[in-house]
């Protein structure tokens, strides 16, 4: 590296290309151009396979669902099979458009369970439903 080279990156925080000491041994990683941040690259993911919980309690996970759809549409659905407590369809807190998933409250498990044979893999505002038990609030990983 050339003495030009030095002062430039010691005002800017940037390293040239091709300086530094290369690790096998660690992962690789990437750097904004602003700032010397590093943070590893991301590898393309695999969609996530969805696991289908078994019905435990009467609160039902409800996937793939359209983002035009209300909790209103919901319970009128679920409505068919069983008596319906709640719908609540999660968004996002600061565009408030759907998140594309739903929880729905029926009156007992065997209403769940119904309504989990009914409705699983049914088509629903132009998607395909997956409707599955839920897991006790609290204990997904939210984004």
């Amino acid at each position: 590296m050339t003495l030009m080279e030095k002062i430039v990156a010691f005002f800017t925080g940037r390293k040239p290309p091709g300086t530094g000491r290369v690790n096998p041994n660690k992962p690789a990683t990437q750097t904004s151009g602003t700032k010397s941040q590093e943070r590893p690259f991301r590898e393309k993911s695999q969609p996530r396979k969805m696991e289908l919980l078994e019905v435990s309690s009467p609160r039902l996970y409800v996937g793939n669902l359209s983002y035009d759809a209300a909790e209103s549409d919901l319970i009128e659905l679920f409505n068919g099979v069983g008596g319906v407590q709640s719908a609540e369809v999660v968004s996002n807190r600061h565009t408030q458009r759907s998140k594309g998933f739903a929880f729905v409250q029926m009156q007992s498990i065997d209403e769940a369970k119904r309504a989990v044979a009914e409705l699983h893999d049914k088509d629903f505002m132009g998607r395909k439903l997956v409707v599955s038990g839920a897991r006790p609030a609290g204990s997904g990983s939210e984004d």
